[in-house]
């Protein structure tokens, strides 16, 4: 066992029912994850550097504003930090199930769209959940953040073929970002952060990435992720989240914020992910292809009524 948890056991009064504890090792976060076995109840334990407190602290308290929401998600236990160890811990409740990436090939196409619909409708659910009155205007966080990816972008040393038409977009058409809510943003909804068990969604984890800011922008990994992993999903998704009516203001925002996505995954892939670059630069020419360059609002890939009938 790692010496962190033998440190923390004898600080954290929960820990001390534990029976067995095993470390996860999946996804990017630097957070290190385990599962906590009490009795015959499994929880979630995020061991993180003490810097990171403060963020902790407010993901802890989203996910108690969640439940009032009826999201489906891991349930807050316990929160603090051991000076002596430098280190901050949250525990959370254990959604028990796989996820919807590993589940997805296994289900048939209506069950796929079903999931997504309950996907939408649970997305929905967070994005009702008001941003604090200190947050700055979207449009500003929003554009400044992109600048900054495309002048990264830029200097890299490697271009998409046709980005130009891609900035030329996002410039002639940010106008519509302006005035968009703050509302909570997951900010990572995609289908390896949504569990399923016995073929029904279970909820979604991995609320650490969360921000603020127009809701929609938590569709960008539904161009890059789903879409790819299972098309009914990603059109169940957005049906749901909709109740079946998309407003036509939607697709542009989508757009616009699909189109940032393709210079901030290149950046983001060369930093943290290189291993993983070639795929996503096939991914990101998938995308294109979807919205001919964006020339097309809405991806090639959206077609519900055929789905449905």
């Amino acid at each position: 066992m790692d010496d962190i948890i033998k440190n923390l056991q004898d600080r954290v009064k929960f820990l001390q029912n534990a029976t067995k504890i095993k470390k996860l090792s999946k996804g990017y976060s630097p957070d290190k994850k385990y599962v906590v076995y009490v009795d015959d109840n499994k929880f979630l334990l995020r061991v993180y550097d003490m810097e990171g407190y403060e963020k902790k602290k407010k993901e802890f308290q989203i996910l108690l504003e969640m439940k009032q929401f009826n999201v489906q998600s891991s349930q807050p236990i316990d929160i603090g930090i051991i000076e002596a160890l430098n280190t901050g811990y949250n525990i959370y409740s254990y959604i028990d199930g796989i996820d919807a990436k590993e589940a997805i090939h296994t289900l048939k196409e209506e069950e796929q769209y079903k999931m997504g619909m309950e996907a939408g409708i649970q997305l929905s659910r967070m994005h009702l959940y008001e941003a604090p009155s200190t947050v700055k205007p979207w449009y500003d966080r929003a554009m400044d953040k992109h600048y900054r990816y495309l002048n990264a972008y830029k200097s890299c040393g490697i271009k998409i073929k046709n980005d130009e038409k891609i900035i030329d977009f996002i410039e002639k058409n940010k106008h519509h970002m302006k005035n968009r809510s703050n509302h909570f943003q997951h900010d990572d909804f995609h289908l390896e952060n949504i569990i399923v068990k016995d073929k029904q969604y279970a909820g979604v984890i991995d609320f650490n990435n969360f921000d603020w800011g127009d809701p929609f922008h938590d569709f960008v990994k539904v161009a890059l992720f789903q879409r790819e992993s299972s098309v009914p999903f990603s059109i169940g998704q957005i049906e749901g989240y909709f109740g079946g009516s998309v407003p036509e203001d939607f697709w542009m925002l989508y757009s616009i914020y699909t189109g940032m996505v393709i210079f901030s995954s290149i950046v983001w892939s060369l930093r943290f992910a290189t291993d993983n670059l070639d795929a996503m630069i096939t991914r990101l020419y998938v995308v294109l292809e979807d919205h001919k360059n964006f020339e097309l609002l809405k991806p090639t890939w959206y077609e519900p009524n055929k789905l449905l009938s």
